[in-house]
């Protein structure tokens, strides 16, 4: 059977095996889930292995799950070497956005967020791509603010276009393997629990009444189009901003 015809039936991913590195919480963990619900076999990674399990025990019997950790190069490699074969990576994984104005920032934690958000990125594609069968992909994270800015996102502004710059180039190294990411605005996800619930709260209902969708989206809206991208043969080098409109606005 063909991809366009499975990608017709009620398992668009089946017979597919997808590994999602950041896949146990947030838009990951919601990759995760809807990978496993439209067929495919996933493996998780992320660094705590607590919350491998949890995440594991939740997606069900056809997910598989490891602690790694992303900033380490030898367990990068020896984890996809024990991983073999797969047809989609997609990688989500990020520390808490480092924001602040660039006069209070410090460097030294700025380099650390290159670290997983970048360098992480670099190091699994580099090592994952030996393994990615025939008309696989990899889909990689952006954010909308590598597009529009706010006053104090100097770091994760820079994160956002590095990660642009690096899936057009990956596309064309990597060719035929199609090289995607997706570029997010604000989600409610894990990511903003350090931010004080009451302020939390207020910067949801002001994106609600700001947005031109009128809400902001869960980790499931955004988990719709790293699927997409899995299952588009035609799209490569593409960053698919996925924002509610935020930056027209």
């Amino acid at each position: 059977m063909s991809e366009n015809q499975v990608a017709g039936s009620g398992a668009p991913l089946a017979g597919k095996r997808v590994v999602v590195l950041g896949g146990t919480s947030g838009i990951g963990f919601a990759t995760a889930a809807a990978a496993v619900a439209a067929g495919a076999q996933v493996v998780i990674a992320s660094k705590r292995q607590a919350r491998v399990d949890e995440a594991k025990q939740q997606l069900g019997p056809q997910a598989e799950g490891h602690a790694l950790d992303l900033t380490n190069e030898a367990q990068v490699r020896d984890f996809f070497a024990q991983v073999g074969a797969f047809d989609h990576l997609v990688f989500t994984a990020g520390d808490p956005l480092l924001l602040g104005e660039l006069a209070a920032t410090d460097l030294g934690q700025a380099r650390q967020a290159l670290e997983l958000r970048y360098f992480g990125a670099l190091t699994a594609v580099k090592y994952a791509q030996p393994h990615l069968r025939p008309g696989g992909s990899i889909v990689l994270t952006s954010g909308a603010a590598g597009r529009r800015p706010s006053k104090g996102w100097t770091i994760a502004a820079s994160i956002c276009g590095a990660m642009e710059a690096l899936t057009r180039a990956l596309a064309v190294e990597l060719a035929p393997l199609r090289v995607n990411t997706v570029a997010p605005g604000l989600v409610r996800t894990e990511m903003w629990e350090d931010v004080p619930e009451a302020h939390r709260e207020g910067m949801y209902a002001s994106a609600t009444q700001r947005l031109p969708v009128g809400y902001v989206a869960s980790a499931a809206d955004i988990a719709k189009t790293y699927l997409y991208l899995m299952q588009q043969p035609y799209g490569t080098g593409q960053t698919l901003v996925v924002d509610g409109g935020s930056v027209l606005v």
